[in-house]
């Protein structure tokens, strides 16, 4: 697998910006041979406590490293596509080649402060991929008019890079899955039972999507000690182990923790991989490279990022490379 990367995840609800510079720098240095950023215009609970624009975020990671990047983004309703489509061509132009976007339906939490109603999620399918369209026009140098979910008057970039950005889909279903084969370049998905991965990734090849590259972010906690690994896991990422379905339809920190107010520790287990123990993980890690993977983003989802990636850089990634 010639074009395999690990890829370090920079959570911004977790971390501030600049410290998520200096991780990437030494992420870069460990091993890691590909950046991936969340967007979120809130935290899910109030432990995590932060929450960067990644835009502005990636610009000075391309200049402190020279690792490609993936990101995040719904554009839509707090995006409009067409600002996207600028911001990608102005990222992509200064550094060709370095930016991918995984296209996404979004979360509530990020976009009720627009005031506009949040829609069904077959509705918000539908404005993700008018605003897919209307993006890969002005990357074409269109001049795009467009009414639909999503309405664009006359818009054209005068700014366009060499070479366009990939427009990746997320999933977490194989029905989602197989209608982003259609269109999308390639597919990224998150850590789940090895049944429901492969049912997701048949899904996506037999839709469109065959030869197309697929990435998983993975969700682990590790740290020196089994305890730590998983407290910290627990303080930080208590509110993110529900379905999609409860995940996309809250709205504020304070619904999250509530929903999160009878999740134990031992729960953690079911969505995040927690260890102490470096064999494991890279077992777990080999498992879905096997399965065709061809970039595992890793996030790990406590406090302790600088014993993570030094770890992971000397006794994990080398054995996956």
């Amino acid at each position: 697998m010639n074009n395999f990367k690990i890829a370090y995840h920079a959570s911004h609800e977790q971390f501030p910006p600049s410290l998520l510079l200096e991780l990437a720098v030494l992420a870069e240095k460990a091993g890691f041979s590909a950046l991936h950023s969340s967007d979120h215009f809130q935290p899910w609970n109030s432990a995590q406590g932060e929450s960067g624009f990644t835009f502005s975020w990636i610009g000075a990671a391309m200049q402190a490293t020279t690792l490609p990047i993936g990101m995040v983004c719904a554009p839509g309703q707090r995006y409009h596509p067409v600002m996207v489509a600028q911001a990608a061509a102005t990222l992509a132009e200064m550094f060709p080649d370095r930016l991918s976007i995984s296209l996404g339906s979004g979360e509530a939490i990020n976009e009720y402060f627009s005031a506009e109603p949040w829609p069904a999620k077959a509705q918000r399918n539908e404005r993700l991929k008018e605003c897919h369209d209307v993006i890969v026009k002005l990357l074409n140098g269109e001049l795009v008019d467009y009414s639909g979910h999503i309405k664009v008057q006359k818009a054209k970039l005068y700014t366009l890079p060499k070479v366009k950005p990939k427009f990746i889909g997320a999933a977490v279903t194989p029905e989602t899955a197989a209608w982003l084969g259609s269109w999308a370049d390639g597919l990224v998905t998150i850590n789940k039972p090895m049944e429901k991965l492969k049912e997701i990734v048949a899904a996506f090849r037999s839709g469109g999507g065959a030869g197309k590259p697929i990435s998983i972010k993975v969700q682990l906690s590790y740290d020196t000690d089994s305890d730590l690994a998983l407290q910290g896991a627990f303080e930080q990422w208590k509110t993110n182990i529900f379905e999609s379905s409860l995940l996309s339809d809250l709205t504020t920190v304070e619904q999250f923790e509530a929903a999160a107010k009878y999740v134990r520790p031992e729960d953690m287990h079911e969505a995040v991989h927690i260890s102490a123990n470096l064999e494991e993980h890279l077992e777990i890690l080999r498992s879905y490279k096997s399965m065709g993977f061809e970039t595992l983003i890793l996030h790990n989802v406590n406090k302790n990022q600088q014993t993570f990636i030094e770890d992971f850089g000397k006794h994990v990634i080398p054995k996956l490379q």
